[in-house]
């Protein structure tokens, strides 16, 4: 039978390519960079947990969220007293405003904690000790559990969306490489 990470393996692949992964995985990445990368998650992230609370879809999975934790590595890099914040990406915007398109149907909002959530569980690990800061972002406390169950929620019909976050993904890491090039 063929898996939701088969049907869009196209796409994951496409968002891995990415000359941003690359800078993520160098060991090398600016922490300042990081942060405003952190920074465009947090937003992401923020809304698409809030949607998705009200639909069940995040229990019985204690710390899968996390909001918290990418505001946490956030601040840490950034500093709390520093009266500027890093430029929110266009892409956020877009993203933000399709997870509202699409709140009120917990299967499409599943295909997103899909890509991002089980991103972080698995190939976040490896990008966890190469980052700036403590890299709570990545840390869970059960993560093959929260993958199982991650799991159990799944279904090939999620592959469209799946696709579609994989896309926006992919977008946020090519503006934050023009993010990049402009700091050089």
């Amino acid at each position: 039978m063929t898996t939701l990470r088969e049907l869009t393996k196209d796409r994951h692949t496409n968002a891995e390519r990415q000359e941003f992964v690359k800078i993520l995985f160098s060991g090398t990445i600016d922490p300042k960079l990081y942060a405003t990368y952190l920074y465009n998650q947090f937003f992401m992230y923020e809304l698409l947990e809030e949607c998705a609370v009200p639909h069940g879809l995040l229990s019985n999975m204690p710390g899968i969220l996390r909001t918290q934790a990418i505001r946490a590595d956030f601040e840490e890099l950034w500093g709390q007293d520093n009266p500027t914040f890093p430029p929110v990406c266009p892409v956020v915007k877009s993203y933000m405003d399709h997870i509202m398109k699409i709140k009120d149907d917990a299967n499409l909002l599943m295909a997103h904690l899909y890509v991002r959530h089980m991103g972080d569980l698995a190939g976040g690990q490896m990008i966890a000790n190469k980052v700036p800061g403590a890299g709570k972002y990545y840390q869970f406390e059960d993560a093959e559990n929260l993958k199982a169950a991650v799991r159990l929620k799944l279904d090939t019909g999620m592959a469209d969306e799946a696709r579609v976050c994989f896309d926006f993904a992919t977008q946020l890491f090519k503006e934050m490489m023009e993010i990049a090039n402009t700091n050089k």
